[in-house]
């Protein structure tokens, strides 16, 4: 329902913040609550989860990690609350090596987490990132960054309409050296590329 919410770090608390978005306050639950800093604007990445008893935000500070908790809220066992453990640490890489490389030990160091459980996440996360260390998730964009927004916003629309990361990264190398003026001109250009 709400992709991010941009307004004033109202409050700091240990597992959770409250964005100020003109006069109402959303309670955020975060991984690190202290990367915010408490009355400055910020841009917060969320996902509102809906569950019997319970409504809540989660709040993510890109949509990389955004997408990594929602895979990991995926897999049979883990929770959201055991999501941000795991994302508590920052060590994305980190995480990405241990899933890639079957590393039970890695995992069963976040609470909560024993080797069953670790042994799943492996089992189904393994060969979900893309070359840049990013992870794929269905509908959600995966993001390309190059420091050219155009460029960035076409290599998007080939990933939501179906085209792998792996076929993008392909050539989103050959698209940087194009000095194209639009998202449209480069998703065109991309399409080209693909078909031959």
């Amino acid at each position: 329902m709400f992709e991010y919410l941009n307004g004033l770090i109202s409050a700091v608390s240990p597992s959770y913040i409250v964005v100020d978005v003109q006069g109402v306050g959303y309670k955020v639950q975060v991984a690190n609550p202290y990367r915010y800093e408490e009355n400055k604007t910020a841009r917060v990445y969320v996902e509102q989860i809906v569950r019997d008893n319970e409504q809540a935000l989660y709040g993510f500070y890109d949509l990389n990690e955004k997408n990594i908790f929602l895979h990991l809220i995926s897999v049979s066992g883990i929770g959201p609350k055991s999501a941000l453990a795991i994302l508590a640490g920052q060590d994305l890489q980190g995480l990405i090596h241990a899933i890639e490389n079957d590393d039970v030990k890695y995992l069963t160091k976040f609470p909560k987490i024993g080797k069953k459980t670790a042994q799943q996440i492996i089992l189904d996360l393994s060969g979900k990132f893309t070359a840049e260390g990013q992870m794929t998730l269905g509908e959600a964009p995966v993001v390309f960054t190059s420091g050219n927004q155009e460029l960035e916003d076409g290599l998007a629309a080939l990933d939501s309409l179906g085209y792998s990361p792996k076929e993008i990264s392909r050539i989103k190398s050959l698209l940087e050296k194009e000095n194209l003026k639009s998202a449209d001109e480069y998703l065109r250009a991309g399409l080209k590329l693909l078909s031959n």
